[in-house]
């Protein structure tokens, strides 16, 4: 025959134990830290930022509801706010689905 068989070595048996510890857990260990840093911890500020924004409604504040609804906040109770979305025009939502406090003025220049 023109090509002699290739035949891989054996491990040495003190290197196969050394390279299975802490190393083949480091690219997990890595991942599960870039995701906290990432996607985890960004979004732990955010229901932060909203939880405090929630609670510091207040009447006369002007919000922008989940759904693009803009109104003036007439009453603030525990679980729910009045607002005012028209002349005349009160509904009731849940504290929570308010998603942004305007500044004052911006629903007369709308």
């Amino acid at each position: 025959m023109l090509i002699s068989n290739a035949y891989a070595q054996a491990a040495d048996a003190g290197q196969a134990v050394a390279g299975g510890g802490l190393t083949s857990f480091l690219p997990f260990i890595v991942m599960i830290g870039v995701l906290y840093f990432l996607m985890i911890r960004p979004q732990m500020k955010r229901a932060k930022e909203h939880k405090s924004m929630v609670e510091a409604l207040a009447k006369g504040d002007e919000v922008i509801t989940g759904g693009g609804i803009a109104g003036k906040v007439t009453e603030v109770g525990d679980n729910f706010v009045q607002v005012e979305i028209a002349a005349n025009t009160v509904v009731a939502l849940q504290k929570q689905a308010i998603s942004a406090v305007l500044p004052k003025g911006t629903l007369k220049a709308l």
